[in-house]
């Protein structure tokens, strides 16, 4: 049973999302919150799986709400929902830790997938997206240091060689299968290469290695 959080300040939005969460077998709705800060006490207290996270709320945003869960080290995850595919939220909320986003106007089985998706780690927007979404915010990035040999970010140092060449090209957008092909190896050796540069820099999921790569320089707009 995947729980899940709801975080609108629209009481008909959220209405809206706990009959169509609730009508599947395999999802319950813990509680709603209005604004950011009961959405950051409640995810504390309930633990849910997947918050769904609307980002423009009274007070406290969806984005820092979204940083303030993530920074907690809790297993849930947050599930973006923004007005535009390519919006600044979106860039936004990714970098403070989200594991994806969907247009608010979505179909229902999109949000649905999204959601279980992201519950079971897997991220819900594709690398290539995410890569658009830096190329297009990317003056928002700090300054990488990694251009410096003599000044490496710690987590990259720890990657061998080949994760190194792997995550560079994650952060390009390829896929596992166009790794395994192009780099001549095969699939499954691609996604263990995958877990270990995850679990090396600390990246919650895929999308949060494209955007490693982008801050430490391995991959330029």
């Amino acid at each position: 049973m995947t729980t899940v959080l709801i975080a609108d300040d629209q009481p008909l939005q959220r209405f809206g999302f706990r009959m169509l969460l609730e009508s599947q077998d395999d999802m319950t709705v813990l509680d709603e919150a209005a604004n950011g800060t009961e959405a950051v006490r409640k995810a504390a207290d309930l633990h849910p799986d997947v918050v769904l996270m609307d980002v423009r709320m009274p007070g406290l945003d969806g984005i820092e709400a979204t940083r303030r869960i993530t920074a907690a080290g809790d297993r849930t995850r947050i599930l973006i929902l923004t007005t535009f595919d390519l919006d600044e939220y979106a860039y936004a909320g990714l970098r403070a830790g989200a594991s994806g986003f969907l247009v608010k106007d979505a179909q229902p089985e999109e949000l649905l997938s999204g959601i279980r998706a992201v519950a079971s780690g897997d991220a819900v927007v594709a690398p290539s997206l995410t890569r658009r979404l830096l190329d297009a915010y990317a003056h928002h990035l700090p300054v990488a240091t990694t251009g410096d040999p003599s000044a490496p970010d710690g987590r990259l140092t720890a990657l061998t060689e080949r994760e190194r060449e792997i995550l560079t090209v994650i952060g390009k957008g390829w896929t596992n299968t166009e790794i395994a092909d192009r780099l001549h190896l095969a699939e499954s050796t691609v996604k263990t290469h995958v877990g270990r540069i995850l679990a090396k820099t600390g990246s919650r999921d895929r999308v949060q290695a494209v955007i490693f790569a982008y801050e430490t320089g391995l991959v330029a707009p």
